[in-house]
């Protein structure tokens, strides 16, 4: 196994490599490179992720995009259109299954089959690979807007030639937010070396004249994620990426709740990401940004679902979010049928045209929480490149051996889960517990000063009874978890 480096792939270790990532499944085979550069400089502009994202952006508009994805082709295909036509999606999804994130195709082969004999899908999502360039081609050339895949997979390589080739051009993830969230056994340095591989396709594809977008997945475990933690995260996993050639990368921030803070997050985000790329000399890279409707526990009851769904919306406009990830209102429940997913996204779309041309203004809360974000993010990426010597993938890795970079709530065994958070008394989201997170004095007195705020207005002890009480407060139908509510 070669050392692991933030460099840039040769063309001759991709290709060689690339042998063998064809070969794990059947459909691999069926992979040309220069027939699928042919194809994909022939995909119109309107169903181009990247040019659209970029549209959006230079226009002040936020594009509205479900989750969705079943086992079959022609069901998948109606669920699309009708998100597409019923729904009004500005950006299509595919997600894909939960065998096909394990790399397990055979256990997908037979969902397949069995969903064709019960008539309805036994996966939760779209197989991908099992259905080749074939069946994702007839997917793509079914609908009228881009077309993205969402998984959680750390090993994406095969997965990423096959939909990149089916005209597909824009794929959520990376080798932390699709490792240390969905993964307990996979290293942090396997799969970083995965996404290079991933990453230096689409870099291949962009030196043909091809523009195709790439998303870090910005919400991690999607439960009381700090939001300079989920913002160091995407940072680090963009500037991979444009390491190996990608030029056009959102983004991403999972909604906290505290309206001042989840602006702050879009902005602080979008600001710094400029600001490293630039000084790496990354100066070619387009950037757009996405915010995730909460991703936490929802209330059962449809009305207030929509009430959760509308505060993500407005927070998303507000931000001046290039995208946002639209939840439904069956999130309690389970996976959502298409006419909850089509009101997912009316509801979102209603919101944000209201909102459209309107941002949060300036106020000193707003331009305080920006600071503290963008300083609890300089405090571990410095870190990080300190202890990787200059190289960011070692330092990655080694970050994760110290808790330099700890993720809340992750399966993950190579996550030090030290790291404790929890809502001051406004709903914003703080550091707890800093477990090995090297913040200096002043940011961890920030922190526990809005911590002890709360406890002194609730009359209780700082301490975890406040993170799990947070935990199920919006299930309950409140932000912060008070005690008795």
């Amino acid at each position: 196994m070669t050392e692991l480096r933030n460099i840039k792939m040769s063309e001759e270790d991709f290709f060689k490599q690339r042998e063998e990532v064809l070969s794990q499944w059947r459909t691999g085979k069926s992979v040309d490179l220069k027939e699928a550069v042919d194809y994909l400089k022939k995909v119109p502009d309107h169903k181009n992720f990247a040019k659209k994202m970029r549209w959006a952006r230079e226009n002040g508009i936020t594009l509205a995009q479900p989750r969705a994805g079943v086992a079959l082709i022609n069901e998948h295909i109606e669920l699309l259109t009708y998100l597409q036509d019923k729904g009004g999606a500005d950006l299509l999804p595919s997600t894909i299954d939960s065998y096909t994130r394990q790399n397990r195709y055979d256990e997908c082969e037979r969902g397949i089959i069995e969903s064709r004999s019960a008539g309805r899908s036994l996966l939760n999502g779209f197989p991908a690979v099992n259905h080749g360039i074939e069946g994702c081609r007839k997917v793509f050339e079914a609908v009228n807007l881009p077309l993205e895949a969402r998984h959680g997979t750390p090993d994406s390589r095969l997965l990423s030639e096959i939909i990149h080739a089916s005209g597909w051009t824009s794929n959520e993830g990376g080798a932390i937010s699709y490792n240390v969230p969905y993964a307990k056994s996979v290293p942090i340095e396997k799969s970083i070396k995965d996404w290079q591989y991933c990453d230096r396709l689409v870099g291949f594809y962009e030196e043909q004249g091809i523009e195709i977008n790439r998303e870090p997945f910005g919400p991690l475990t999607g439960t009381l994620v700090p939001p300079s933690m989920s913002n160091a995260v995407a940072i680090i996993e963009a500037l991979l990426a444009a390491e190996q050639g990608v030029k056009n990368i959102t983004v991403g921030y999972g909604q906290c709740g505290n309206l001042i803070q989840d602006v702050a997050a879009i902005r602080a985000l979008e600001e710094q990401i400029v600001e490293y790329l630039r000084y790496h000399g990354y100066n070619d890279v387009n950037i757009s940004t996405v915010f995730h409707q909460w991703m936490g526990g929802f209330p059962e009851d449809e009305a207030k679902a929509f009430g959760v769904i509308s505060l993500g919306s407005v927070a998303a406009a507000l931000a001046g979010a290039t995208k946002v990830i639209v939840k439904t209102p069956h999130e309690a429940i389970g996976i959502p049928t298409k006419e909850a997913n089509a009101q997912g996204i009316r509801d979102t779309k209603m919101v944000l045209n209201l909102l459209q041309g309107q941002q949060m203004t300036m106020s000193q809360e707003l331009i305080t929480e920006i600071s503290v974000i963008k300083a609890e993010v300089k405090c571990m990426l410095d870190k990080v490149y300190e202890i990787g010597m200059g190289d960011l993938a070692k330092g990655t890795v080694k970050a994760f051996e110290m808790g330099v970079i700890d993720i809340p709530f992750a399966p993950s065994k190579y996550n030090a889960g030290k790291m404790m958070p929890a809502r001051d008394n406004d709903g914003a989201v703080r550091y707890l517990k800093f477990g090995n997170v090297p913040f200096n004095k002043e940011i961890v007195e920030f922190n526990l000063e809005r911590l002890d705020k709360r406890g002194k207005v609730e009359h209780r002890k700082v301490g975890f009874q406040m993170t799990i009480d947070d935990i199920f407060a919006v299930s309950k139908g409140v932000l912060v978890g008070r005690p008795g509510k």
